[in-house]
């Protein structure tokens, strides 16, 4: 007879690992990217070409590589505990939005709807935050 719950577990286990890979080489390829940004932009100072330097490639570059760490870490978390903690996913929403608003802004092409939208989902998720946080489900 056929444990369709061994079943699920190794199917989970399997794409788990596989996440997680993807996301190890997501993230070195991602570094490897802001490097080069930031290679280029000091030879474009060096060469006194100011017009062609670009900070918002790196700035989000950085903030990707966030998201990316911290999807990891919910993985590798849930891995080990075989749940995923709301903590780690609301870290990993408010870093997105933080990504949209400094890309939005550095482009001028965001309206101020959109920002206030963002802010306050901002708000929102710090608020569910500092409630997992103070209210672990461990504890419940």
């Amino acid at each position: 007879m056929i444990d369709h719950d061994e079943v699920f577990d190794t199917v989970i286990r399997y794409v788990t690992f596989s996440v997680l890979y993807i996301l190890i080489i997501a993230i070195i390829v991602g570094l490897l990217k802001i490097i080069y940004d930031v290679g280029y932009i000091i030879y474009e100072l060096l060469g006194g070409n100011f017009i062609h330097i670009n900070f918002i490639d790196v700035v989000v570059g950085v903030l990707t590589i966030f998201i990316l760490i911290d999807l990891f870490r919910t993985f590798v978390d849930y891995r080990e505990h075989k749940r995923i903690r709301i903590v780690y996913i609301t870290d990993a929403t408010i870093l997105i939005v933080m990504r949209e608003i400094a890309a939005g802004v550095y482009v001028n092409r965001i309206q101020y709807e959109f920002i206030l939208s963002l802010s306050i989902l901002l708000l929102v998720l710090g608020l569910i935050r500092i409630l997992a946080i103070k209210y672990p489900a461990d504890k419940v």
